[in-house]
C-alpha cells in the first residue's frame, strides 16, 4: 500500500483520525513557513494539486469550502507586491506604492505560500466532525479533558447563535422596530445576543457540571479514538510533501530563511 492510497478513497479520507490530519496541516504550515520563495510554495502546491483530488471531496465542494483561500492569496500577494521590499529594477514609484522586481518576488512566493498551506487544512478538516476532534485531542494528544470537552461544547453552540440571531431579527420585524437604524438595530440585536449567550453558556456550565464534566481524575469516554496505519500515512505524505518543497528550494538557490539574519 502506497502513501497515496492511504486518501485515495472517501471512506477512507474520511475515517482517518482528525489528530492526523491537524498534525499533517502543522508539518506543510511549520515547514513552509520556514523560508519564503516561490520554488519551495510552488513545489508544495504542485504535489498538493495532483492528490486533493483523491481527499474525498467533489468538484463543488472543493471550490465551495476553498473559495475564500483562493480570494485571499492574490490580495495578500497584491499588497506585498505594491508595500513590499523594494530591490532591484523599480516599476512603480508613486506616494507609498512602489513596485519593483524585489516586491514581485515576494509577492509570489506569499501567494504560493499561502495557497500551500490553507488548501490542504481547508481540504483535510472539511470532513472533521467536532466531536471526533474534541476525542482524539483528550485521549491522544492528552490534553485535558476539561478543556477539551469545553471548547466542544462552544463550538457546538455556533449553530445555535445562528439561530438566535435569525429569531431576534424576526421578532424586531414582528414589533416593528426592524425597519430603520442599520447600525444601531445590529448593535442592539449584538447585546441581546451576548446576554442570551452568557445566560446559555451559564446554564450549559451548570448541566456539564452535573454530569460530571468537571470531575477530577480521568474520565472515559464514549467513543475510542484510535490512531491507526492510515493516520501515519497521511503525516508521512505531509512530511514528504514538505521535504521535497525545501529541498527543491535548497536546490534551486532560492533557499530564504526567514529567521535568519537579513
Amino acid at each position: 500500500m502506497t502513501l497515496v492510497e492511504a486518501v485515495a478513497t472517501t471512506g477512507r479520507a474520511a475515517r482517518i483520525n482528525p489528530v492526523a490530519k491537524l498534525a499533517a496541516s502543522a508539518v506543510l504550515a511549520i515547514a513552509l513557513v520556514l523560508t519564503l520563495d516561490p520554488v519551495s510554495g510552488g513545489v508544495a502546491l504542485l504535489l498538493e494539486l495532483l492528490l486533493l483530488p483523491f481527499a474525498g471531496l467533489s468538484w463543488r465542494q472543493f471550490w465551495t469550502r476553498t473559495w475564500p483561500v483562493w480570494i485571499a492569496a492574490p490580495l495578500t500577494g497584491l499588497t506585498i507586491a505594491l508595500y513590499g521590499e523594494t530591490s532591484g529594477r523599480v516599476y512603480v514609484d508613486w506616494l507609498l506604492v512602489r513596485v519593483s522586481d524585489g516586491s514581485l518576488d515576494l509577492a509570489l512566493a506569499t501567494a504560493l505560500r499561502v495557497l500551500a498551506i490553507a488548501l490542504p487544512s481547508v481540504v483535510l478538516f472539511a470532513t472533521v466532525d467536532p466531536t471526533d476532534l474534541a476525542d482524539g485531542l483528550g485521549q491522544i494528544v492528552r490534553l485535558p479533558a476539561r478543556f477539551v470537552l469545553g471548547a466542544l461544547a462552544g463550538v457546538r453552540m455556533v449553530g445555535l447563535f445562528l439561530d438566535d440571531w435569525h429569531a431576534l431579527e424576526l421578532a424586531r420585524r414582528a414589533r416593528g422596530v426592524a425597519d430603520r437604524g442599520r447600525v444601531r438595530r445590529f448593535l442592539g440585536m449584538a447585546f441581546a445576543l451576548l446576554v442570551l449567550s452568557i445566560r446559555r453558556g451559564a446554564k450549559l456550565a451548570t448541566a456539564m457540571e452535573a454530569r460530571g464534566f468537571g470531575a477530577p481524575g480521568p474520565r472515559t469516554w464514549a467513543r475510542p479514538s484510535r490512531f491507526g496505519r492510515d493516520d501515519w500515512m497521511l503525516i508521512a505524505l505531509a512530511a514528504v510533501i514538505a521535504a521535497a518543497a525545501l529541498t527543491a528550494a535548497v536546490l534551486a538557490g532560492t533557499w530564504n530563511f526567514v529567521l535568519g539574519p537579513s
